[in-house]
């Protein structure tokens, strides 16, 4: 129908200088194409030679390999501070992720002595689906069981992304080391024949419920314009955050 009114609309000449446009167009989306696989490509090249430098980094920070001109503990002296014979980086990882803008504000007082058991942070890219996955690794900490914590993000469109899902590990915590829920406990009013305190899990604020993303619904058809201006703000923010 476009095409008509065009045709109706536009002189012979104006028509054919729209039609080259039309295929300069073509042209610029077939480079394009090219350029993202091409793209995809280098950054597999190179995702491959920045591992062993990864490698080598969460081998010093953990301790595991030492760095040309320390030296060895057994130089120093008895008195020396203890801490010139503290292996590796101690919370190396805790303290870049403070120093980082957008995950500091992320970060709460009750998460920073989890925090300082992670020992290493990975992230790999997807092909399909296309997306990337975080994986954060911890050392044996008296707050949850896992040792690693995943976070997948699919992504529909890689050249203008569009998250379609995000997916977190469950996180198993010890019995009262919950941190991204408190108890909260009321008494019974005055005059009320309830006697008992009620006791509640409410929901606070922490890292770690980056873990726990909000769910991408199939229909967003269902929602009133408040509710879904909420959902794509918290979406938006998640995939800040990754």
């Amino acid at each position: 129908m476009s095409n008509c009114i065009m045709n109706l609309s536009l002189s012979p000449k104006v028509i054919k200088r729209v039609e080259c446009l039309r295929h300069l167009q073509s042209q610029h989306d077939e480079l394009e194409a090219q350029f993202l696989e091409e793209r995809k490509a280098l950054e597999a090249k190179y995702q491959k030679l920045f591992q062993p430098l990864y490698t080598k980094r969460c081998e010093i920070v953990n301790g595991l390999k030492e760095v040309d001109g320390v030296m060895s503990a057994e130089l120093y002296s008895i008195e020396e501070d203890q801490a010139t014979k503290e292996k590796g980086v101690p919370e190396f990882w805790f303290t870049a992720m403070k120093t980082q803008e957008v995950l500091a504000e992320e970060i709460k007082g009750q998460d920073e002595g989890a925090l300082k058991f992670l020992k290493d942070i990975k992230w790999s890219r997807l092909q399909s689906p296309e997306g990337f996955k975080l994986e954060f690794y911890f050392n044996p900490c008296p707050y949850f069981k896992n040792y690693v914590l995943t976070k997948t993000y699919h992504i529909i469109d890689e050249s203008d992304p569009i998250l379609s899902q995000a997916i977190g590990t469950e996180i198993e915590w010890y019995p009262g080391k919950c941190l991204t829920k408190k108890v909260v406990k009321k008494k019974p009013r005055i005059g009320s024949k309830k006697t008992k305190t009620i006791t509640t899990l409410k929901i606070c604020e922490s890292f770690f419920t980056f873990f726990n993303p909000p769910h991408i619904p199939e229909s967003v058809d269902d929602l009133d314009d408040d509710a879904y201006d909420e959902l794509q703000d918290r979406i938006e923010h998640d995939y800040d955050v990754g």
